[in-house]
């Protein structure tokens, strides 16, 4: 019985619990129920898509390339389409050869050693890429990137309705990963163009193209961010970045709005997996037309260019020549003789603020908005110099005629004279610094002109703010900041008047073929 009684009992406790853990479960909730105005919304979300889709599709083009030997433009180090350190150089072959189908089609084949220079050999196998595009004109022009017609041999359009189209390349720009190609007798009707500078974070974009060799897909998402200018792919860019899917074979088609106007040329991923994560980069329209027209109209870009070795601003910087640590603009640098900058009046030293009557934001944007004005015309520029602003007027002129000397005077070994003494030298031990007074014998020996002044640097101690800044033996200091202007230095006496009484120094550095930066040291604290 005693048995019997304890069996009922732990009947009933485990029953009990039971029954408790039951009533600790949760009911599912009820599905939401939609309102009449959200379905409504909802159902015009839809329509308007659809009506987008309808609109765009059959202006967008597929594009197929035929290569000779699976050429591809790997002289970069990394497909052109995925940004970053990571590109097909040193990959495994079954790897490369992955790649190569998944952007340019199930029949792509690198060349047997990974080298694009094999196309020079007329008994290299063919492969086959798949872009995108889309009608820039009436007259057949089609709009894409370079990279999708790249090494071309022959160039096939494929339209929405299916008809097929020999084309041939107007012009490319491989700075800027935009082409031009056409079709001969086309009807097809061109895309509209919007504005891609009026386009805000958060507003809803389609791309259409065809990834992976489907053929006029759509895909949306929103505008994540604008002007992305460090990505690091092109020499001239400020993306548009979205999180509308592209993938292999999308590189080329439009970034439409929902006024079906193309605001983009879809161009890159950022990417772990080889296709969409969500980071998208399409090249703003505004930008592409510039360079379209300039393709159509005379084969290549006409770029400006005024002649300055541009640096970014520091806070640091800023606070030394005195602006505000948050201003925004660039710092001019080395100059080339004879150019615009030049002839403007302009200085190492000073801060680019303002550039035809708009602000100055960064180093890529400002070269970005130079390299598109037209050459010979008076633009007006603000900068700042000795604590206060100044305006001037400044002529860009074409690329080709300002070129910086990059060439390096070939030192002649000279013997030292005995006689004459050492030039004098110091620690600057607060900043990690050795520095000596540059004589024409020492300019000679490091590969420096002979008439530059300044002071050379000897040593710099591992781990010191010097070191940090990167900065190395054999630069010379030519120029400090002193009372927020710049200043030219010769001797350490002058070095050493201003670095004995400040916490922050800003100097300029140079190397032996005259180019150099600017660069501000902090002292090292004392415990």
């Amino acid at each position: 019985m005693k048995r019997n009684a304890v069996a009922w009992a732990a009947l009933v406790v485990s029953s009990a619990a039971l029954v408790n853990s039951w009533g600790s479960w949760r009911p599912l909730p009820a599905a939401p129920k939609i309102t009449p105005e959200g379905q409504k919304a909802a159902q015009a979300l839809s329509e308007a898509y659809e009506a987008v889709a309808d609109f765009v599709k059959p202006s967008v083009v597929q594009i197929s390339v035929q290569r000779k030997g699976g050429a591809l433009n790997l002289r970069r180090g990394a497909n052109p389409r995925v940004p970053g350190p990571n590109g097909p150089r040193g990959m495994d072959p079954k790897d490369l050869e992955e790649l190569f189908k998944r952007f340019f089609g199930p029949d792509a084949r690198p060349n047997p050693d990974g080298n694009p220079e094999r196309e020079q050999f007329g008994g290299a196998p063919r492969a086959e890429g798949t872009g995108s595009g889309f009608v820039y004109d009436q007259r057949g022009h089609v709009l894409t990137n370079n990279h999708v017609v790249e090494y071309a041999e022959k160039i096939t359009v494929t339209f929405y309705d299916g008809t097929e189209a020999a084309a041939r390349v107007v012009g490319v720009d491989p700075q800027a990963d935009v082409a031009v190609i056409k079709v001969e007798n086309s009807s097809y009707r061109p895309l509209p163009v919007g504005q891609s500078a009026k386009l805000k974070v958060g507003e809803l974009v389609m791309a259409v193209g065809s990834p992976f060799g489907l053929s006029h897909s759509v895909t949306t998402g929103i505008i994540s961010a604008t002007d992305r200018n460090s990505v690091g792919i092109n020499e001239y860019e400020s993306f548009l970045q979205t999180d509308a899917a592209i993938n292999p074979g999308n590189s080329g088609g439009p970034l439409v709005n929902l006024s079906g106007q193309v605001v983009g040329i879809n161009s890159a991923i950022v990417t772990q997996t080889r296709g969409n994560d969500g980071v998208g980069f399409a090249i703003p329209i505004d930008m592409a037309t510039t360079i379209a027209d300039n393709l159509i109209k005379f084969g290549k870009v006409r770029r400006s260019r005024v002649g300055i070795a541009l640096e970014p601003l520091s806070p640091a910087f800023a606070k030394q020549i005195g602006l505000d640590p948050n201003a925004k603009g660039v710092v001019v640098g080395d100059i080339v003789p004879g150019s615009p900058a030049e002839k403007a009046g302009l200085k190492p030293g000073d801060v680019i603020t303002g550039f035809n009557g708009g602000p100055v934001a960064s180093v890529p944007t400002f070269r970005l908005t130079v390299s598109a004005t037209e050459s010979g015309k008076e633009i007006a520029l603000k900068y700042w110099r000795d604590g206060k602003e100044r305006s001037t007027a400044i002529v860009p002129a074409p690329a080709e005629q300002v070129v910086f000397d990059q060439e390096k005077e070939q030192a002649k070994p000279k013997e030292e004279a005995a006689a004459k003494p050492e030039p004098p030298k110091a620690a600057i031990a607060d900043f990690g610094l050795e520095v000596q007074e540059l004589t024409g014998e020492l300019a000679s020996q490091f590969g420096f002109k002979k008439d530059v002044k300044g002071l050379l640097i000897k040593d710099v101690k591992d781990g010191s703010p010097a070191d940090a800044a990167g900065l190395a033996p054999g630069l010379v200091i030519t120029r400090i900041v002193r009372n927020q202007r710049v200043q030219p230095l010769s001797t350490l006496k002058d070095f050493e008047a201003v670095v004995s009484k400040a916490d922050e120094v800003a100097i300029y550095v140079e190397t032996a073929n005259r180019t150099g930066r600017f660069v501000t040291l902090s002292k090292v604290k004392k415990d």
